[in-house]
């Protein structure tokens, strides 16, 4: 009976636990958290500066004893502290109005579809000692499906593909379970690293992580363009050592991230390849879904439909995919029970 009072009290709360971003949805009031998954630590004193917004404006700006790192990779915890400090910050954000006491809320976050026991219990043991009650995890390709709308419980075929910061997820969904699950270390992240080596090579320019992803954004694209976009690019010549600036074009930026797009590309056809016919007809009517921010890059949508020869479409605003699933999820959690993920760990005997 309490719990329920309480329940009622407290706010809860869906996590995108994201490579490169973090968003919040608070039940009730939507999405109200959308961050950098970044924290800054000053390294003398192990104090963490900053978090979010404020330490993304840090990284490769710092002095050496302070370093901006993010402590999430591919999807799963690095550093297990400082992601609980991470997400105690963001929950105490949502929660701050709350009597202390009465605002441990519930929580559903999602994970990478590969991730391993040990992984699963250390987000849930990050996200717990963070301030939630209960926890409960959910796989990201089927919070993007939810998010995007997919009638996900019916005894048909959808298909999802969440390109995000560090994962790409290709899933294939029936009756409210996964089919087929392909689980790719190519994302966002590694298009902005191949624009980095590519520069590094092509015009012996050292760029940092963060000006490739913003030339990524301005002019990448998956296919050719009818017109050439253009931007300058500035960095230190790798000969002089020497500040120095280049124009770099849509053509060089697609030749760079060339190899990872076919790569993805190819994933999602044997993702097709992999699953049942029948499920495939249900996919040709129906379409892909492309969700996460790497489906943003121009012409994806439309490279993956001709390699596939099946239509595709992008999700309604893919960045906030997998968190409206958290919600969504978060709503009716009794009904949508069977979509969540559950720990098979157990505690040692003492």
């Amino acid at each position: 009976m309490f719990k329920r009072i309480f329940g009622k009290i407290s706010k809860d709360i869906g996590i995108d636990l994201g490579t490169a971003n973090t968003l919040v949805y608070v039940k009730g009031r939507g999405i109200v958290i959308n961050e950098p998954s970044v924290v800054a630590i000053n390294q003398k004193t192990g104090q963490i500066l900053a978090i979010g917004q404020d330490a993304k404006r840090m990284v490769g700006r710092t002095p050496g004893h302070i370093v901006a790192l993010r402590p999430l990779i591919e999807g799963v915890i690095s550093d297990f502290e400082i992601t609980e400090q991470m997400l105690r910050y963001f929950i105490n954000q949502v929660c701050q109005s709350s009597l202390k006491f009465l605002s441990r809320p519930r929580v559903v976050v999602g994970v990478p579809s590969g991730v391993t026991e040990v992984e699963k219990r250390a987000v849930e043991d990050a996200t717990r000692n963070a301030g939630a009650s209960d926890v409960y995890l959910i796989e990201e390709p089927m919070a993007a499906a939810i998010g995007s709308r997919l009638p996900i419980q019916e005894a048909a075929g959808n298909m999802i593909v969440d390109i995000g910061g560090g994962t790409t997820e290709v899933a294939v969904i029936s009756l409210g379970g996964i089919v087929v699950c392909k689980s790719l270390r190519i994302a966002g992240d590694k298009l902005s690293e191949d624009i980095v080596q590519y520069v590094r090579d092509e015009f012996k320019l050292l760029i940092g992580e963060k000006t490739a992803e913003d030339i990524k954004i301005a002019i990448g694209s998956a296919i050719s363009l009818p017109d050439k976009m253009e931007a300058s690019m500035r960095g230190r010549d790798m000969i002089s050592g020497l500040p120095k600036e280049v124009i770099v074009d849509s053509g060089d930026i697609r030749e760079a991230m060339r190899r990872s797009v076919k790569t993805l590309v190819n994933t999602v056809r044997s993702t097709i390849e992999e699953s049942p016919p029948e499920l495939v007809a249900d996919i040709m009517a129906h379409g892909i879904i492309v969700a996460g921010g790497g489906s943003l890059l121009r012409g994806l949508d439309k490279l993956i439909a001709e390699e596939t020869q099946m239509p595709v479409k992008v999700s309604e605003d893919p960045l906030t995919a997998v968190v409206r699933g958290c919600g969504i999820v978060l709503e009716d959690i009794d009904a949508l029970k069977n979509v969540l993920v559950s720990t098979q760990y157990q505690e040692p005997p003492r």
